[in-house]
């Protein structure tokens, strides 16, 4: 397949993309449930643009669908009946919503780059393969979109740098797809922390659920409907196979991921850097498991240590979705199932008007939009998604190179050992680029 010359504007080529693989199917929120109010004018909804509506993608179009002050208009995706389908259900619940008669204009692309050059478009969705979400982050930029984007954030620390200075040349609104950040429990964990409720903090631990091995390689023909060319993108040619474009196969083949590490641990991470916002630690060791044989190829069982400049250790390891910190006075265990303390007087304290407050929001998708009217940053800015993405992804370079790793925070860059610093980048496929 021939690809067009990029430009600024399209630079994507024939970009379009797909959100991962097979999954359970969208779940279903209503307005009512989310403390929704009246409809606002169609010229007070925020117009959005879904990219990739598979099964976390499905998940936030039902979501959005549910909030009156946006209005979901066009749906990008790979897989035919996967856009169609996604159009289907938006105009059955404006249908249904409103009242009115069968409800018309949502729009179904194939195509990227019709959907940047709408201008009524305000913002778009990204929950594509993790390869995507900086190319894609970047031609939202460039079009003037405000975005949210699922994590992880990008294929590379390099990636996720040039995307946070497009963000900010361009003054767009980012959202990060870490949702804990609009948990209550959460942010008065990271509160606790903030304001030195555990005392000094001595030591940090973080765990997130572990990978995948496996997976066919045998190549089969692609399925109708499909453009598996487009589902590529800049990521490395490689034979179509079964597993490859499932969840399990675009989370865990390391040419369209780094696997859990990022994926899952995109989670805990981000907790443990909205409560302890200093910069990332500077040096990387551990262990890693990554399957020899089968498709999947990214680290599944892991233990890394870590430690800050001011001496504080993190230990980040594969296990439960959770974030200790331990300090002198106690410690504080937050996870977005609950909250735990020692002592648990902490649990029953408040956080004085004087002290740090975090950014409060009831739901994550609804800070988008309403960021997105007050020009203001979200819950999950760009910066905090570089900080803990760059986490992973130095934790994949020292299992995968097997020695310390030495990270410079302010020239943010890997120093004292080339070839690791050169795995901060990864080449596109052509003709895309950054």
């Amino acid at each position: 397949m021939t690809h067009p010359r990029l430009n600024r504007r399209n630079f994507l080529g024939l970009a379009a993309a797909s959100a991962a693989g097979a999954m359970a199917g969208p779940y279903v929120i209503t307005s009512s449930a989310l403390g929704a109010g009246a409809v606002p004018p169609p010229s007070d909804r925020v117009a959005l643009a879904h990219i990739g509506v598979g099964g976390q993608g499905g998940g936030l179009l039902q979501h959005f669908l549910a909030l009156p002050a946006g209005q979901s208009i066009a749906i990008c995706d790979c897989f035919k009946s996967r856009r169609e389908g996604a159009v289907q259900r938006v105009e059955a619940h404006y249908t249904q919503r409103d009242g009115k008669g069968s409800a018309r204009g949502c729009q179904a692309y194939a195509d990227f780059r019709e959907v940047m050059d709408r201008p009524d478009i305000d913002a778009v969705v990204i929950a594509t393969p993790d390869h995507w979400h900086v190319p894609l982050g970047l031609a939202a930029c460039r079009a003037g979109k405000d975005m949210y984007i699922e994590k992880p954030l990008g294929l590379a620390v390099e990636w996720n740098k040039v995307l946070r200075a497009a963000v900010r040349r361009y003054g767009r609104v980012f959202q990060y797809g870490t949702q804990q950040r609009a948990q209550a429990h959460v942010r008065f964990g990271c509160e606790l922390v903030r304001n030195g409720r555990v005392g000094k903090i001595e030591r940090i631990e973080v765990t997130a659920p572990a990978g995948a091995a496996g997976g066919s390689m045998t190549p089969v023909p692609v399925p109708d409907g499909f453009d598996y060319d487009r589902w590529l993108g800049p990521a490395q040619e490689s034979p179509y196979t079964a597993d490859r474009c499932t969840s399990s196969g675009s989370w865990h083949v390391y040419d369209n991921s780094i696997g859990f590490l990022g994926g899952w641990g995109a989670h805990p991470l981000d907790v443990l850097h909205w409560a302890y916002p200093d910069a990332i630690p500077v040096e990387y060791e551990g262990t890693g498991f990554i399957p020899s044989t089968g498709l999947f190829s990214t680290v599944t069982a892991w233990n890394i240590r870590a430690r800050y400049a001011n001496g504080v250790p993190l230990e980040f390891r594969d296990g439960g979705d959770r974030t200790t910190f331990f300090g002198a006075d106690g410690w504080v265990a937050i996870s977005r199932g609950g909250l735990d303390a020692d002592p648990k007087s902490l649990l029953r304290s408040t956080i004085e008007p004087g002290e740090i407050h975090l950014h409060a929001s009831n739901d994550h998708k609804q800070d988008l939009l309403n960021c997105i009217k007050t020009r203001q940053d979200p819950a999950s800015p760009i910066e905090t998604a570089c900080q803990s993405d760059f986490i992973s992804h130095l934790s994949d370079i020292a299992i995968r190179t097997g020695r310390k790793i030495a990270w410079d925070p302010v020239r943010e860059t890997i120093v004292g050992d080339a070839e690791a610093a050169r795995m901060l980048d990864r080449p596109m496929r052509s003709p895309w680029r950054l």
